[in-house]
């Protein structure tokens, strides 16, 4: 019977960890990020709320069930993703080196602590993301300088793109009007911290490319300068600037502010001034380097949609 039940908890932390250490990925491994979204998914239903409250009784009377609610709860957070599948990059199998080890120790010295990791186990991941950190910067630094090195040589001109939505369907309709008429690299996927660039250029980027495409994304202030100290873009582009990260930079002006930042170190900057903040940054802009806007509804603009 105890090997029944060791195998239970071993299959709901092995299901339910699936799901968070995709979370880790996709908010760019930043420590903290996974409890946060824990918290919002399990309020984000009555039929989570419920469920969160029915794992906690059952943890007490039938710990086994507690660990099948975390298999199949919180609703409508698939371990399997539906924007992001999980990729199993170096990066993510040391998280996941780290957060089993982490664990070990945990049940090592509170064996009944096995039913409660497949419920609280983004807090385990994001202890995993802070001791990991200093060697994780220790080990990008040194592909982030390669891939540097290898943009100077190759000449490519660098159009960077950024926006709340829409940076991979606007890098992909570019690339398809450029690449019939000269030699064109997107960053695949969605590619866009700084990691995923310098691996796209360490491995796809080869001499004779005339223009790269880069999509940028950002989750905080100062992300997107520090990849343009070594991506710096000849052309840059913000799309568009919604509610996307709104928990974490707390209003719109300052996720248009942390956009903005891709425009600093550019020869050209492309904007679509359809949103008011980006009107106000074009505008701004167009004093220290050369705005083309962009526009569905101002005729004023440069390039206008009909």
């Amino acid at each position: 019977m105890i090997w029944i039940e060791t195998l239970v908890a071993a299959t709901a932390i092995a299901v339910s960890g699936a799901r968070w250490i995709r979370i880790a990925q996709r908010e760019h491994y930043l420590a903290g990020s996974v409890t946060r979204f824990m918290v919002r998914w399990w309020r984000s239903s009555p039929v989570n709320i419920a469920a969160i409250a029915i794992a906690a009784i059952a943890l007490f009377a039938f710990p086994a069930g507690a660990s099948v609610i975390a298999v199949l709860a919180p609703v409508g957070l698939s371990p399997r993703g539906k924007t992001s599948k999980l990729a199993w990059t170096p990066r993510l199998r040391r998280l996941v080196g780290g957060g089993v080890a982490l664990a070990a120790v945990v049940v090592w010295i509170v064996p009944a602590a096995v039913w409660l990791l497949p419920i609280l186990g983004p807090i385990v991941v994001d202890f995993a993301l802070r001791a990991l950190k200093p060697l994780e910067e220790r080990l990008g630094r040194r592909w982030v300088e390669q891939a540097s090195t290898i943009l100077s040589r190759s000449g490519s001109r660098i159009v960077a793109i950024t926006g709340s939505y829409g940076k991979t369907s606007t890098k992909g309709y570019l690339k398809a009007l450029l690449e019939g008429a000269t030699s064109v690299l997107a960053s695949p996927a969605s590619f866009n911290n700084r990691m995923g660039l310098a691996r796209a250029v360490n491995e796809h980027l080869l001499p004779g490319t005339d223009v790269f495409i880069a999509e940028m994304g950002t989750y905080g202030p100062g992300e997107i300068t520090a990849l343009c100290e070594w991506m710096t873009p000849d052309v840059a582009v913000i799309i568009a600037v919604g509610p996307v990260h709104l928990e974490r930079m707390g209003s719109e002006e300052a996720i248009a502010t942390a956009k903005r930042e891709i425009l600093v170190r550019a020869r050209v900057g492309v904007v679509n001034v359809d949103n008011p903040l980006l009107a106000v940054i074009a505008s701004e802009e167009a004093e220290m380097r050369k705005i083309i806007t962009c526009s569905a509804r101002d005729r004023t603009a440069d390039v206008v949609a009909d």
